[in-house]
């Protein structure tokens, strides 16, 4: 079982950056797809970006495709999401969550409902 810990939210001006992460523990995270995912106030949560098991492919989704960078690092067994040109709308509870995976190089995942593994959430708020 992996448990997942997210770091690195905080508030931020609109236009600023942030760089979460996501440390795993208990196994390897070389054995799973990540992803991120984020939750604001009376929404459901909705997908962010995600990257296959070696890092080589990934998606973002339309509204923070340009802006965001989704990244791992399998040695230091932590994921990224690198967050730049925030906006007040990318407020929410950041989830980073993982995905086992047989597929080292071609799959990731896009859907809550792939995902077994979850984070406690950081918090990321941008103001205007």
């Amino acid at each position: 079982q992996v448990q997942l810990v997210e770091s690195g939210g905080g508030s931020v001006q609109a236009g600023g950056s942030l760089r979460l992460s996501c440390a795993a523990s208990g196994r390897s995270l070389i054995g799973y797809v990540l992803g991120w995912f984020r939750q604001a106030p009376g929404k459901e949560r909705e997908f962010v970006a995600t990257i296959t098991r070696g890092g080589g492919r990934t998606a973002l989704a339309d509204s923070v495709r340009g802006r965001f960078t989704i990244s791992r690092d399998n040695t230091k067994n932590t994921g990224y999401l690198q967050m730049s040109s925030l906006k007040p709308e990318d407020t929410a509870l950041y989830y980073c969550a993982a995905a086992p995976s047989a597929y080292y190089g071609g799959t990731y995942y896009t859907t809550l409902s792939e995902y077994a593994h979850w984070g406690q959430g950081t918090q990321v708020t941008v103001s205007s």
